[in-house]
């Protein structure tokens, strides 16, 4: 996709915010491969949907041709993001950073190009800098400014103890984007300020300022409240393919165009058809079904994306046939052709001919996977495969 108003769409999808835009746009006009940073700080190793928001973006971006950087906050893990924290954060130990990264390090290549991907841990650059060198980099922001963050004002107002490292963490994470000479950087809503001082470090530093994108946070299969294995809404990327898609497949109809935009790696015109088939009336259900197989797909191979349904304890996905098809013939004494009511009946497929005339009127009957209408008929002297509903299936041999 060279297009950039096709790139730029595909960009902005789903994206809480772009700070900013116009700059984003040179950059993707310059032609250039660009150098997207994302940062994780290793403290959950637990992963579920909602932390992929990210990393999906980051591989629409490699898709587009340019370079991500998967950084792993090994130093800054150590001083704990005090963002949306109404209390100092414990720091972590280098074992537990080293054990969790080693965890999103597994789950991360599901997702991005390894091809297009830097993983860098920010200790490379931190574990040498200088009493010296922090204290020049302490001077880029003041206390005043440092207060404007929304979680560090609370705290102030109401008397609770803030540590003097955790105003130095926006400015650490700032410097990242010096070290790794970042076009771009993205993260959730609630990294708005971390992010933006990037910017503001860079300049310092005589480099150009980063695009800021921010990316919501997932709602949870609930629709409500934000994606959380707390409140039980979740979908784990480790989970069995079985319950990825019954989780899946039974989230709200009104939450997958949501999903899509977040988690599928479907082009916007691919995403757009699935909307089209909607309105001409197919089953949602089919829809959401498309997602759960790309996202098992991603996470557990193309095999158990195929066989999910059977995990998940449905015999059948729709359109598919049992392999222990039962063989069927019908006698119609030397006529040229059948009412397919009639061969329904003989088959044994329906109850009776009532049953026959409602299923053909609504659509619920197939020859060869095409949906057939009362007036049908059947040649005789050939096999057919017919389905009645979702669970009566047979070869009919109408002679």
């Amino acid at each position: 996709m060279s297009d950039v108003a096709d790139a730029l769409a595909l960009l902005k999808r789903g994206t809480h915010e772009i700070l900013l835009e116009d700059e984003l746009v040179k950059k993707l006009e310059s032609g250039r491969t660009l150098r997207i940073k994302a940062g994780f700080d290793p403290t959950a190793p637990d992963l579920h949907l909602g932390h992929s928001v990210l990393l999906t973006k980051m591989r629409q971006f490699q898709d587009l041709g340019h370079e991500v950087i998967f950084l792993i906050g090994d130093f800054t893990g150590r001083i704990g993001d005090p963002t949306g924290k109404s209390v100092t954060r414990k720091p972590l130990t280098e074992a537990e950073v080293r054990a969790n990264a080693e965890t999103y390090k597994e789950q991360v290549f599901k997702v991005l190009d390894p091809a297009k991907t830097e993983v860098r841990f920010n200790a490379e650059w931190f574990s040498s800098m200088s009493a010296a060198d922090m204290i020049e980099l302490a001077a880029q922001s003041t206390v005043a400014r440092m207060l404007e963050r929304d979680d560090f004002e609370k705290r102030y107002r109401g008397g609770q103890a803030i540590s003097i490292h955790e105003f130095l963490y926006p400015l650490v994470q700032g410097y990242d984007s010096v070290a790794l000479e970042a076009d771009i950087e993205l993260g959730g809503t609630d990294q708005k300020f971390n992010l933006l001082m990037g910017r503001e470090v860079q300049k310092h530093f005589d480099q150009e300022s980063q695009v800021v994108i921010t990316m919501p946070l997932l709602e949870g299969l609930d629709g409500v409240q934000k994606m959380s294995k707390s409140l039980d809404n979740y979908v784990g990327v480790d989970e069995s393919p079985g319950a990825m898609f019954n989780k899946l497949v039974s989230m709200p109809d009104s939450l997958m165009w949501r999903y899509f935009e977040l988690l599928s790696l479907k082009n916007n015109d691919e995403i757009e058809d699935l909307r089209q088939r909607i309105e001409r009336g197919d089953n949602p259900r089919d829809i959401k079904m498309e997602l759960a197989r790309e996202l098992i797909g991603r996470y557990h191979g193309a095999e158990a994306a195929a066989n999910a349904h059977r995990s998940a304890g449905n015999q059948l996905a729709d359109g598919e046939l049992p392999e222990d098809l039962p063989e069927v013939e019908v006698d119609f004494e030397g006529s040229d052709q059948a009412p397919i009511g009639a061969v329904l009946n003989r088959a044994g497929l329906v109850k009776n001919s009532a049953q026959a005339k409602d299923m053909l009127g609504n659509g619920r009957v197939k020859v060869d996977g095409e949906a057939v209408a009362r007036d049908h008929l059947l040649d005789t002297g050939k096999s057919y495969v017919i389905q009645a509903g979702k669970k009566r299936y047979a070869r009919v041999l109408v002679s």
